[in-house]
């Protein structure tokens, strides 16, 4: 599987990512598969059938700076920040069962090389014990299934109890009073001190080469980033 860089260092904005794995699909046909991993600035990201009301506090996410984002792919709606990591996988697998077991198998590789018992639920989540510590989401594009998930190494608990708004109804349903109690974070089970030596580690147990985008290739992800940031497109107006 191939690793797909960038040329440059700077954070982008939610919408340049997911831009991104919408034209690796589209573009890259050479490999089968495609992977790579990136984070953001406090920000908040929700399926593509979900109300942004129902799911969000607006209010306390302008107030904090916490930027709005709609996917592609269906699921819940996810808190995101410099702390966790952000994962895609692009596949010419195109049976989505299929491509969620593998992405989810490749992420139990991954912590049990750390060392960490985990196991993958009938949602396609990760769990430790019986706390999520990483969500998935899939739809197909240009032929091709694109898998992208939030891992929690770690986060601002204030924000993702206070910007994600679940109804009492649906925590009470799953028999759980809160979303802290839902979760848990991976730094309480590693020695791997930072995202960045995360990030290091799960590259070199899935990866093998790169593929480093070119200037016009940035240039034609951020023509579609730009159909992310409408605001027909956000609301679905």
């Amino acid at each position: 599987m191939k690793y797909v860089a960038l040329p440059f260092q700077e954070t982008r904005r939610l919408s340049f990512y997911l831009a991104m794995e919408e034209f690796v699909a589209r573009q890259y046909q050479t490999e089968n598969d495609y992977f790579f991993m990136w984070q953001v600035e406090p920000s908040v990201i929700f399926g593509r059938n979900q109300v942004l009301e129902n799911e969000v506090n607006v209010a306390y996410c302008r107030e904090h700076g916490i930027k709005l984002y709609r996917r592609k792919s269906g699921g819940g709606c996810v808190y995101a920040d410099m702390d966790n990591l952000m994962l895609s996988f692009v596949t010419a697998e195109e049976n989505v069962n299929f491509a969620f077991n593998r992405f989810v198998n490749m992420v139990l590789l991954v912590l049990r090389q750390l060392g960490i018992t985990a196991t993958g639920s009938s949602h396609n989540d990760i769990m430790i014990g019986d706390r999520k510590v990483c969500g998935t989401a899939c739809y197909h594009v240009g032929g091709r299934s694109i898998v992208h998930s939030t891992m929690l190494y770690d986060t601002n608990m204030d924000h993702m109890l206070n910007a994600i708004t679940p109804s009492r109804e649906k925590l009470q349903k799953k028999g759980i009073e809160s979303v802290r109690q839902r979760i848990t974070l991976l730094k309480d089970y590693t020695a791997l001190d930072s995202v960045e030596s995360l990030k290091a580690f799960i590259r070199e147990t899935l990866c093998e080469g790169e593929r480093m985008l070119t200037a016009s290739e940035v240039a034609a992800i951020e023509a579609i980033e730009a159909t992310y940031l409408k605001e027909e497109f956000i609301n679905l107006l």
